[in-house]
């Protein structure tokens, strides 16, 4: 069973090749943790491979998977960031973009050789690379007093939560992560504490 909060990625950037007619295909897919961080990536390729006839790309992100975009970067509508984005989908992905770096071979491949060929060269890439379980994570953030400490730390004491930050002073404040999934229970354990107080 997969809670709401589990999504797939890629534990490592991961590259993959095709070649069709004379083009070659490079196909580089790399974890991100968000949209501005899936755009520099891209940025970094056309950077790299500014030579290339076509740098086309698309990416996934958040664990709802309702955050992507794709670009076809000269191509013909449709042929190149969609069948990216199609594969991404189909191994059911998110934290992830795929660039696919094209260099031309003279021969012209057609809408559906073009739709394969960026095709393909993203599911190599994501073939090539290991694809891991995650899970979203939500900050907490409290504050209480200093003599109900030993109880917040027995409350935060778990695998699944992570302590960010902590201020011990006559008022204390901490800042914790935890599975999205289980972070309405923690806030409810932390509210049933005398004196702390939910910052978000």
């Amino acid at each position: 069973m997969t809670m709401g909060d589990t999504f797939y990625t890629l534990e490592s950037a991961s590259e993959g090749c095709y070649k069709e007619k004379m083009s070659k295909f490079l196909a580089f897919a790399v974890p991100v943790s968000g949209a501005a961080e899936a755009k520099e990536v891209v940025a970094s390729y056309q950077k790299k491979y500014h030579d290339a006839r076509h740098v086309c790309w698309a990416y996934m992100t958040g664990a709802s998977r309702t955050d992507f975009q794709c670009n076809d970067n000269g191509e013909p509508s449709g042929t190149a960031g969609k069948p990216i984005l199609g594969q991404i989908n189909s191994f059911n992905l998110t934290n992830v973009v795929i660039v696919v770096v094209r260099y031309f071979g003279g021969i012209k491949l057609g809408t559906g050789g073009l739709i394969v060929a960026y095709r393909e060269a993203a599911r190599e890439a994501i073939s090539a690379g290991r694809i891991i379980e995650c899970h979203e994570q939500r900050e907490i953030t409290f504050t209480f007093p200093y003599m109900v400490m030993n109880d917040v730390m027995r409350a935060v004491k778990d695998p699944e939560i992570k302590i960010l930050s902590q201020i011990f002073d006559n008022s204390c404040e901490m800042s914790v992560t935890i599975r999205a999934d289980y972070a309405d229970a923690l806030s409810a354990r932390l509210s049933d504490i005398s004196g702390v107080s939910l910052l978000s």
